[in-house]
């Protein structure tokens, strides 16, 4: 499996406020490790690899994940919490979240609209 993580560099040089939240949180996890490529979509450069990958995928919000699977399959994530669940995570490998983990990965889940491409 190949994870790529495609995050959003603000105008002023800095990560988007998802985007930061999203690397605190797998660095906190101990997940950084699993991402094999981190690409930007840099608005300062609508040529960048991020924005490309985003306009490949279809994908309209950062940061967003490809996971490319031995077998050839892809599959994309929008959702950090999903992506958690389903790769980073899986059930057998799950510890119980706490009530308060799961609010704050639903808040950072519906934070629609504040990071679009």
């Amino acid at each position: 499996m190949r994870i790529t993580l495609v995050k959003k560099l603000l105008a002023d040089g800095q990560d988007c406020r998802k985007c930061r939240d999203v690397m605190e949180r797998l660095e906190r996890g101990g997940h950084l490790g699993r991402i094999d490529r981190i690409l930007v979509a840099d608005e300062r450069n609508p040529a960048s690899a991020g924005w490309m990958v985003a306009q490949h995928y279809g994908v309209e919000t950062a940061p967003f994940f490809v996971v490319r699977h031995d077998d050839g399959r892809e599959q994309v994530y929008t959702v950090f919490l999903a992506f958690l669940r389903d790769v980073l995570q899986p059930p057998s490998l799950t510890p119980a979240a706490t009530d308060a983990e799961v609010e704050q990965l639903k808040d950072l889940a519906n934070r629609n609209g504040l990071d679009r491409l």
